[in-house]
Parts: structure tokens; C-alpha cells; sequence
């Protein structure tokens, strides 16, 4: 649990404008939680409050992983600059670390600096599906699940 910080301009467009602050967090808040329920992450009594540029999110994961990409899912989206997580997990795992792509980053370029190995790309992919739909496909301020290899 913790506070995961993202760039704010960076990530999917899910916001509307024109209403009032209260309708915006409202309407921010549902989008985002059909974000969520959109990708088929296994999260019991899934809460999610906006206010501003932060999301606040609590539930039950059944698994490590599942709870870091609801985070990735949440802060990933242009307008949130940071995540409150309590998400309680309910098979806990070794945390994966989080990288914010830089301009020029490729996963290989990634994996090398983090592995040691450039050919451990596919990790990073499948650790960040289904967010990720290509391997090729990652912008600057993305921020990326990278799992300790067992």
C-alpha cells in the first residue's frame, strides 16, 4: 500500500469537461472503475474516489499482480498524477518495481537495464497485459510493471 506517483498529461484520455468539480470526480471515478471492470482484473468490493489529479482506491486483489496493474491501470490515465493504494492482497507476492518510460525506451532497451538481458523484453510485455497490446507500443511517461524474475 503507498502512494504511486504518475505524470499527470500522460496516459488514456478518459475525462469529460463542462460539469461541476463534484460531477467531474463523480464521472472520473466511474470511468475509471469501468477501466478496471473493462480488463477483467479480479478485485473484491473495488472502490475508486478522484479528487484533483489523485485516485484513491481500495478493495481486495486476489493476487500481487492483479493489485499492481489496477494501479497501472488508474495512474496510467491522463489527469491522475497519483494513486493512494489500499488494495489489500489476498495471496501476497514480492512487489514488482514500477519504470516510467523515457523518450527512446524500447522493452528491450528496458529488460537490459533491468535484467541484464535485452531478449527478457517478453517479461515486461506479459507482466503489462492486457494494458499493453504490443510490445512496440509504449510512450514516454508510461509507467511499466517490471516483475522480479523467480
Amino acid at each position: 500500500m503507498g502512494l504511486f506517483s504518475f505524470i499527470k498529461n500522460a496516459g488514456a484520455k478518459v475525462f469529460g469537461i463542462g460539469k461541476t468539480t463534484e460531477q467531474v470526480a463523480e464521472d472520473k471515478a466511474a470511468k475509471l472503475l469501468e477501466s478496471v471492470e473493462k480488463l477483467g482484473f479480479k478485485v473484491r468490493d473495488l472502490n475508486i474516489e478522484v479528487a484533483d489529479d489523485t485516485v484513491k482506491v481500495w478493495g481486495q486483489a486476489e493476487t500481487q499482480e492483479e493489485k499492481e496493474k489496477v494501479i497501472l491501470v488508474l495512474g496510467n490515465t491522463e489527469g491522475i498524477a497519483t494513486v493512494d493504494d489500499n488494495i489489500t492482497v489476498i495471496t501476497p507476492k514480492v512487489e514488482s518495481k514500477f519504470y516510467t518510460v523515457e523518450k527512446g525506451d524500447s522493452l528491450s532497451k528496458i529488460a537490459k537495464a533491468m535484467y541484464g538481458d535485452a531478449m527478457k523484453y517478453p517479461v515486461i510485455f506479459e507482466a503489462n497485459k492486457p494494458m499493453l497490446k504490443d510490445p512496440d507500443l509504449i510512450y514516454p511517461g508510461q509507467v511499466l510493471r517490471i516483475p522480479t524474475l523467480d
